[in-house]
Protein backbone atom coordinates (compact mmCIF):
# COMPACT_ATOMS: atom_id res chain seq x y z
CA UNK A 1 0.00 0.00 0.00
CA UNK A 2 2.86 2.37 0.84
CA UNK A 3 4.40 1.95 -2.62
CA UNK A 4 1.17 2.82 -4.40
CA UNK A 5 0.79 6.00 -2.32
CA UNK A 6 4.28 7.08 -3.36
CA UNK A 7 3.23 6.84 -6.99
CA UNK A 8 -0.20 8.34 -6.44
CA UNK A 9 1.05 11.54 -4.77
CA UNK A 10 3.25 12.76 -7.68
CA UNK A 11 0.56 11.84 -10.21
CA UNK A 12 -2.01 13.82 -8.22
CA UNK A 13 0.31 16.84 -7.99
CA UNK A 14 0.89 16.80 -11.76
CA UNK A 15 -2.84 16.52 -12.43
CA UNK A 16 -3.72 19.40 -10.07
CA UNK A 17 -0.94 21.58 -11.52
CA UNK A 18 -2.15 20.83 -15.05
CA UNK A 19 -5.72 21.78 -14.18
CA UNK A 20 -4.66 24.95 -12.35
CA UNK A 21 -2.66 26.27 -15.28
CA UNK A 22 -4.92 27.90 -17.81
CA UNK A 23 -4.32 29.17 -21.27
CA UNK A 24 -2.09 32.28 -21.24
CA UNK A 25 -4.02 35.48 -21.83
CA UNK A 26 -2.87 37.80 -24.64
CA UNK A 27 -1.68 41.28 -23.74
CA UNK A 28 -4.17 43.74 -25.19
CA UNK A 29 -4.54 47.51 -24.74
CA UNK A 30 -6.85 48.69 -21.97
CA UNK A 31 -8.48 51.16 -24.36
CA UNK A 32 -8.67 51.46 -28.15
CA UNK A 33 -5.59 53.06 -29.71
CA UNK A 34 -6.58 56.24 -31.61
CA UNK A 35 -5.62 56.79 -35.25
CA UNK A 36 -2.10 58.15 -35.75
CA UNK A 37 -0.98 56.78 -32.38
CA UNK A 38 1.41 54.00 -31.40
CA UNK A 39 1.09 52.61 -27.89
CA UNK A 40 4.05 50.63 -26.54
CA UNK A 41 3.45 48.55 -23.42
CA UNK A 42 6.45 47.29 -21.47
CA UNK A 43 6.53 43.85 -19.83
CA UNK A 44 7.64 45.46 -16.55
CA UNK A 45 7.54 48.96 -15.17
CA UNK A 46 10.49 51.14 -16.12
CA UNK A 47 12.10 54.14 -14.43
CA UNK A 48 13.14 56.05 -17.50
CA UNK A 49 14.40 58.34 -18.89
CA UNK A 50 13.76 57.07 -22.41
CA UNK A 51 15.36 58.44 -25.53
CA UNK A 52 13.08 58.05 -28.56
CA UNK A 53 14.11 58.42 -32.19
CA UNK A 54 11.47 58.32 -34.94
CA UNK A 55 12.65 58.11 -38.54
CA UNK A 56 16.08 59.48 -37.54
CA UNK A 57 14.74 62.47 -35.54
CA UNK A 58 14.96 62.55 -31.75
CA UNK A 59 11.62 63.25 -30.06
CA UNK A 60 11.35 64.58 -26.50
CA UNK A 61 9.56 62.20 -24.11
CA UNK A 62 7.50 63.70 -21.29
CA UNK A 63 6.53 61.88 -18.10
CA UNK A 64 3.07 61.63 -16.56
CA UNK A 65 4.12 61.73 -12.90
CA UNK A 66 7.32 60.65 -11.18
CA UNK A 67 6.62 56.97 -10.65
CA UNK A 68 7.56 53.95 -12.71
CA UNK A 69 5.99 53.73 -16.14
CA UNK A 70 4.26 50.87 -17.98
CA UNK A 71 3.41 52.50 -21.36
CA UNK A 72 4.83 54.90 -23.93
CA UNK A 73 2.24 56.67 -26.07
CA UNK A 74 3.39 58.37 -29.27
CA UNK A 75 0.66 60.46 -30.95
CA UNK A 76 0.37 62.79 -33.93
CA UNK A 77 2.10 60.48 -36.41
CA UNK A 78 1.48 60.67 -40.16
CA UNK A 79 0.25 57.69 -42.14
CA UNK A 80 2.84 55.28 -43.48
CA UNK A 81 5.86 53.38 -42.17
CA UNK A 82 7.86 54.68 -39.21
CA UNK A 83 11.04 53.37 -37.56
CA UNK A 84 11.23 53.74 -33.76
CA UNK A 85 14.43 53.39 -31.71
CA UNK A 86 14.13 53.24 -27.90
CA UNK A 87 17.15 53.69 -25.64
CA UNK A 88 17.54 54.18 -21.91
CA UNK A 89 20.53 54.31 -19.57
CA UNK A 90 18.65 52.24 -16.94
CA UNK A 91 16.68 49.71 -19.04
CA UNK A 92 17.17 47.46 -22.02
CA UNK A 93 14.30 46.93 -24.48
CA UNK A 94 13.65 44.03 -26.78
CA UNK A 95 13.38 44.86 -29.56
CA UNK A 96 14.90 48.33 -29.34
CA UNK A 97 14.19 49.09 -33.03
CA UNK A 98 10.63 48.70 -34.29
CA UNK A 99 9.03 49.42 -37.66
CA UNK A 100 5.33 50.29 -37.56
CA UNK A 101 2.94 50.78 -40.50
CA UNK A 102 0.07 53.18 -39.77
CA UNK A 103 -3.01 52.77 -41.95
CA UNK A 104 -5.85 55.32 -42.25
CA UNK A 105 -8.10 55.47 -39.18
CA UNK A 106 -6.01 53.04 -37.20
CA UNK A 107 -3.43 53.04 -34.37
CA UNK A 108 -0.91 50.38 -33.40
CA UNK A 109 -0.26 48.51 -30.13
CA UNK A 110 3.07 46.83 -29.46
CA UNK A 111 4.45 44.95 -26.46
CA UNK A 112 8.13 45.43 -25.65
CA UNK A 113 10.23 43.31 -23.33
CA UNK A 114 11.90 45.53 -20.73
CA UNK A 115 14.53 44.64 -18.18
CA UNK A 116 16.71 46.55 -15.77
CA UNK A 117 20.15 47.33 -17.12
CA UNK A 118 22.83 47.43 -14.43
CA UNK A 119 25.93 49.01 -15.85
CA UNK A 120 28.84 50.94 -14.44
CA UNK A 121 29.83 54.10 -16.23
CA UNK A 122 33.05 55.84 -15.32
CA UNK A 123 33.52 59.54 -15.71
CA UNK A 124 30.81 61.97 -16.67
CA UNK A 125 28.73 61.31 -19.77
CA UNK A 126 28.73 63.80 -22.58
CA UNK A 127 25.64 65.99 -22.47
CA UNK A 128 23.24 65.15 -25.26
CA UNK A 129 21.70 68.00 -27.21
CA UNK A 130 18.03 68.69 -26.66
CA UNK A 131 15.68 66.67 -28.84
CA UNK A 132 14.34 68.75 -31.70
CA UNK A 133 11.25 66.64 -32.27
CA UNK A 134 8.89 66.28 -35.18
CA UNK A 135 6.14 68.90 -35.58
CA UNK A 136 2.86 67.60 -34.10
CA UNK A 137 4.36 64.40 -32.64
CA UNK A 138 4.16 63.93 -28.87
CA UNK A 139 5.62 61.09 -26.79
CA UNK A 140 4.57 60.46 -23.20
CA UNK A 141 5.45 57.84 -20.58
CA UNK A 142 2.38 56.73 -18.62
CA UNK A 143 2.05 54.69 -15.42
Amino acid sequence: MKGSLRLLLPATCILVAGLACGKPQPIVPGRPVPAGTVLFQFTKKILGPVELTIDGSRVPVTRAGKKKFRRLEVSGLALGRHRFVLLSPLEAFGPDQIEVELAPGQGQFRVLFAQELKSVLYGSPEPTPAAGGIPGVQARLEP
